[in-house]
């Protein structure tokens, strides 16, 4: 076991992340879809009307922005650098920071294939290529389909700290977060009350130890907790 790039848990064998966080991580990867979807349906709009100005004055009313800059930059195409150290601006749009993550984890993922001589050679991929093209839901997939591999990479913690950060920038716009609900019973895990279902993830996850269950082996293990607490009969 290693330690978590984030906090003081242990993450999986050959792991830089600890479960909760590689699970808020598939998490977010989920939801984005959704929010960008959001941005552009719902917020993506004039936010006023022009004022008016007055009859027969000199002056000129000043009209607002048709539409809320914060949501163009979101949803516009950009460029932003993965690396430390790099000199954006902190205000990334969601394709440019998922596209350069996808390609800083291409570059370490290993590709085989043989040279024009015919020699068999393993090397870096040269780019990131989502099915559903290079938009929030093609990065999206992309990315949760390589992160079993990307948590094998110390930059594990930057990806989480960057899709974290742009989560947060979008659900500030747009005042949606998934809500958790909490199961009643405990974790099988460490036994702890932490186990939790958050709207739009399948999974059902411990807040404490990063447990993950599906619905129906959660289903198993009430029924399993429940004949365990029952009174033994005559």
């Amino acid at each position: 076991m290693t330690a978590c790039g984030i906090c003081p848990r242990t993450a999986p064998d050959g792991q830089h992340l600890c479960l909760v966080h590689a699970g808020e991580l598939r998490g977010w990867l989920a939801e984005l879809p959704y929010q960008a979807r959001l941005l552009r349906e719902e917020f993506l709009a004039p936010v006023g009307r022009p004022a008016q100005g007055r009859l027969g004055g000199t002056g000129r009313a000043e009209a607002p922005l048709p539409v809320d800059l914060r949501v163009l930059v979101l949803l516009a195409p950009g460029r932003y650098d993965p690396l430390p150290g790099s000199d954006d601006d902190g205000q990334p749009p969601i394709t440019a920071v998922l596209g350069a993550w996808a390609g800083h984890i291409a570059y370490h993922y290993p590709a085989a294939g043989r040279d024009p001589h015919g020699t068999a050679r393993t090397q870096p991929c040269e780019q990131a290529r989502p099915r559903r093209g290079e938009t929030v839901t093609g990065w999206c997939e992309w990315l949760h389909g390589y992160l079993p591999f990307a948590l094998t990479l110390p930059l594990a913690a930057g990806l989480h700290e960057a899709i974290g950060d742009l989560i947060h920038r979008v659900r500030a716009l747009t005042h949606t977060t998934p809500r958790k609900h909490p199961l009643t019973a405990p974790c099988p895990k460490c036994d702890t009350f932490a186990l939790a279902r958050t709207d739009a993830q399948w999974d059902i996850t411990c807040g404490e130890c990063g447990h993950t269950l599906e619905p129906e082996a959660y289903k198993q293990h009430v029924a399993a907790v429940l004949r365990a607490h029952q009174p033994a009969t005559a």
